[in-house]
């Protein structure tokens, strides 16, 4: 069997005021697959729970995001999650504040003949 790439999925999300990373990088997972439904897996005939999901999130703390909390966004598949320093952070005009943007990929793939 060989790992092949089927489908890449984009999404962004933020944290208004909170500057929360976790909360920022599973709202910008959940808007890369929202988006779709995908049947690449099942068109093969392999069961959704087959399907290999990397997630990669950018966000400018990467340690600050709990890896375990985004993988609970996914509805099925085999996850993995890498972390890096990403997205933005825009300070509020009191300084004592922010919103923080995260981005996500999430690369779907199977392991086909």
């Amino acid at each position: 069997m060989t790992k092949k790439r089927m489908v890449l999925e984009i999404g962004m999300g933020t944290d208004i005021r909170g500057a929360d990373s976790t909360k920022a990088a599973c709202r910008a997972l959940r808007d890369a697959l929202w988006h779709n439904s995908l049947s690449i897996a099942p068109a093969l005939g392999h069961p959704l729970e087959n399907m290999l999901v990397d997630v990669r999130i950018g966000v400018p703390r990467p340690e600050t995001v709990d890896k375990a909390r985004v993988l609970e966004v996914m509805p099925y598949g085999k996850g993995t999650v890498t972390v890096v320093e990403g997205g933005l952070e825009i300070r509020n005009d009191a300084g004592d504040g922010s919103t923080l943007i995260a981005n996500a990929c999430a690369i779907v793939s199977l392991d086909i003949d």
